[in-house]
């Protein structure tokens, strides 16, 4: 993964940035340590029009259908000029509690799309399960389909054209992985240690290990 803040390569189980420092405890003094509720849509912002939502809702579930170990959840709003979008989206996947989803779908198996309309950024952030099949330059392809349409503030159009190129990144890597197990589990990172992206697991969760975890995501 990429620091936050700093943008340097770091591995997942680090505690910080070994580059800069930056930890989760620099995302809570940022905005807050306490766990946000959340839907997996959740349009702060206002910025889906009538009809707008349900498209989104049925890209979402679209993913969560075919690959119902991860979920999709998308977040809008203004998040003034102190936030950075990464920071934000790191430090939102590691505090929501979303209420739509059951208790066991664990934080680590999300993908997490933020926009900020009034900063015009977006940005894509994914739990540490999804480690062995997305890569950050697979996120940055996601939101370059859905740039031009954001650009003329058609936001439910961007969202549901990102989403649709994830959905086909992640059946390409399944196919990979069906053909090729050995190779992803190799991938597979040690328990993530204090700090890591995604630690907190949703109570309720059974207990099984991040290698049997992650290489069950995209059977």
């Amino acid at each position: 993964m990429k620091c936050p803040r700093c943008v340097q390569r770091i591995h997942r189980a680090a505690a910080s940035c070994p580059h800069c420092g930056f930890s989760i405890a620099d995302a809570d003094g940022r905005f807050g340590s306490e766990e946000v509720s959340l839907r997996c849509l959740t349009d702060s912002a206002g910025i889906l029009r009538r009809g707008d939502r349900e498209r989104v809702e049925a890209a979402m579930a679209r993913i969560s259908r075919r690959f119902p170990q991860i979920f999709v959840a998308v977040y809008t709003g203004a998040l003034g000029e102190v936030a950075n979008i990464r920071q934000f989206g790191f430090w939102l996947l590691n505090r929501s509690a979303f209420e739509d989803l059951p208790l066991d779908k664990p934080n680590e198996a999300g993908i997490l799309l933020t926009i900020d309309p009034e900063s015009k950024a977006a940005g894509m952030v994914f739990g540490y399960l999804l480690d062995p099949y997305l890569e950050e330059s697979d996120t940055f392809e996601c939101l370059s389909r859905a740039h031009a349409h954001w650009l003329e503030e058609h936001y439910a159009d961007g969202v549901i054209k990102a989403l649709f190129h994830l959905e086909g990144i992640l059946c390409k890597r399944s196919r990979q992985a069906r053909r090729d197990p050995e190779h992803f589990q190799r991938k597979v990172l040690p328990p993530a240690m204090m700090g890591d992206l995604v630690r907190r697991i949703r109570a309720g969760h059974r207990n099984v290990s991040t290698e049997e975890q992650a290489a069950e995501v995209l059977k």
